[in-house]
């Protein structure tokens, strides 16, 4: 896992998720990522070569599977990550997802056309992300978003703040929900909240996971737990 350098969330959440899985462990390399903004200055954090020096060292540990651990590509454009995934393979010789590209692929394998959109981001980000996603013929019917740009501080969320955004967005009947941000406590909260609406949750913490097995060739159903997301499959 590519993982930003403030991130204090995706790692122990990871371990969590895979905690009784014979055969499987997840390694972490970081990259400095402190804001999420529209600024110059913010999307540089996410040009390519830290990540791939990253990469390079994940490489090192002759993984199955490298992924990106983030959201970026959701106002960066999803061919970002694409080329991401590339590059890294390219270099490396290893299998690559990401967090947003898994999430689209299980957007694809539910047949959604319309999702809610929770994030800790503030509105311009979460604008571009909206965008995006209807350029992509998926249209957001519902958002809930918490107005941060410290990439530290989306962690001090509670679950239960995550959970009532997502029972907010389920008022609009999305086919999907969409937990936007690796540094959220989204997937703790997925299978109450598909009890509860009947809606599956999709955390990207969680579709990182449930990518990177899909591309190491592992069923994500070893995963349970944690939400209808790991028992899809193509």
């Amino acid at each position: 896992m590519l993982t930003p350098s403030s991130n204090t969330v995706l790692e122990p959440l990871t371990a969590a998720m895979l905690a009784g899985v014979a055969g499987v462990s997840a390694h972490f390399a970081r990259f400095r990522v402190l804001e999420i903004a529209l600024s110059d200055s913010a999307l540089g954090q996410f040009d390519m070569e830290p990540m791939l020096a990253a990469a390079d060292l994940l490489a090192d540990a002759k993984v199955d599977v490298i992924v990106w651990n983030g959201t970026s590509a959701g106002w960066l454009g999803f061919d970002r990550d694409a080329a991401l995934c590339e590059e890294i393979t390219r270099r490396t010789g290893i299998a690559a997802s990401t967090a947003v590209l898994a999430l689209n692929e299980a957007l694809g394998l539910l047949g959604a056309k319309t999702f809610g959109l929770v994030s800790p981001y503030t509105g311009d980000v979460q604008d571009r992300i909206i965008a995006n996603y209807r350029t992509g013929g998926v249209d957001c019917v519902a958002d809930r978003k918490l107005d941060i740009s410290e990439n530290y501080a989306f962690a001090t969320v509670t679950e239960a703040t995550v959970e009532a955004m997502c029972r907010d967005v389920a008022q609009a009947r999305p086919d999907a929900i969409g937990v936007y941000c690796t540094n959220m406590r989204g997937a703790p909260v997925a299978a109450a909240v598909e009890a509860a609406t009947g809606i599956p949750v999709l955390d990207t913490t969680a579709t990182a996971l449930w990518g990177a097995l899909r591309r190491a060739g592992r069923d994500p159903s070893v995963v349970s737990g944690w939400g209808r997301l790991f028992g899809l499959s193509a």
